[in-house]
């Protein structure tokens, strides 16, 4: 080993000790109440219980529901997200580079807590005093229940794609200005235009950051919590519970915390093998 290396390794010691302590033992302990019978009670004191958590989380009709929630909920706003995101990016990339300070602007809303987000759409969306439906009443007669089981999924991936399309502007806007100036002016030469030139060329070169963005987002969109908790909670029939929520209610309502803790064992699980996923998808189109 050379002196650089070992000096390198010295370097990084502290922050991977830091890590292991504050992560590390947590999940350790973690997969362990998992694996045991375990309450509030017995926290000091588990007792191994091998895979039974996991076959009644398996075999939870809840469980499924708030996955399939999940799922459909991350998939959707991922998507619209990104086309939002990649759209505004390329419309608006000759007034960014005029006023850059826009940028700024344009990316307030990911600033914003998602709960302080999901208080203040639900006053706003109030059906009873919310402004929205007020006025809307007031105008055309009628007012959808924002709120309500039939509207509460659009309602709640409507504000995630409003809050976070600014985060995949973002990375638009970097990766889209990062294109050498040559290659548009090449292709110009050869009588590409304004499409073509987005198809062909700038497009496959965003491919990575597409990628990236989508899982991105993904994954943030599976694991959304609070701000569905604030705006409208489980829902009736547990129409908004998504994953997280389902653990969540599931080690506060009593009793048992095996259950709970075994499907978030499954959630990390799940959300490790869609990042190494994407790591090895983005490795394989790097140049």
């Amino acid at each position: 080993m050379t002196p650089r290396a070992r000096e390198n390794r010295w370097l990084v010691a502290p922050a991977v000790a830091f890590l292991l302590l504050m992560l590390g033992f947590p999940t350790v302990l973690n997969v362990i109440y998992s694996l045991s019978d375990v309450s509030f009670e017995t926290l000091r004191s588990p007792r191994l219980d091998g895979l039974g958590n996991y076959g009644e989380v398996l075999s939870d009709g809840a469980f499924w529901a708030s996955l399939s929630f999940s799922l459909r909920f991350g998939a959707l706003t991922a998507v619209a997200e990104v086309l939002l995101g990649l759209f505004l990016a390329v419309f608006l990339a000759p007034l960014l580079r005029r006023h850059p300070w826009l940028l700024a602007v344009l990316t307030l809303p990911m600033m914003i807590a998602p709960a302080m987000m999901g208080l203040m759409y639900r006053l706003m969306l109030h059906e009873f005093v919310g402004p929205l439906p007020h006025y809307l009443f007031l105008w055309f007669g009628s007012s959808p229940a924002f709120l309500s089981p039939a509207w509460a999924f659009w309602t709640i991936a409507a504000i995630e794609v409003l809050q976070w399309t600014p985060f995949t502007l973002l990375l638009f806007h970097l990766a889209y200005a990062s294109i050498p100036g040559e290659v548009r002016e090449a292709a110009r030469m050869d009588g590409a235009r304004a499409f073509r030139l987005f198809r062909r060329i700038e497009l496959p070169m965003l491919l990575p950051t597409v990628l990236v963005a989508l899982l991105i987002r993904l994954i943030d969109g599976i694991r959304v919590f609070d701000n569905i908790w604030v705006l409208v909670g489980a829902g009736a029939g547990g129409s908004t519970t998504s994953l997280p929520i389902y653990i969540y209610t599931a080690f506060f309502r009593g009793g048992p915390l095996g259950p709970a803790l075994a499907a978030s064992v499954l959630f990390a699980l799940a959300a490790f093998a869609t990042l190494a996923l994407a790591l090895r998808l983005a490795g394989r189109r790097a140049p």
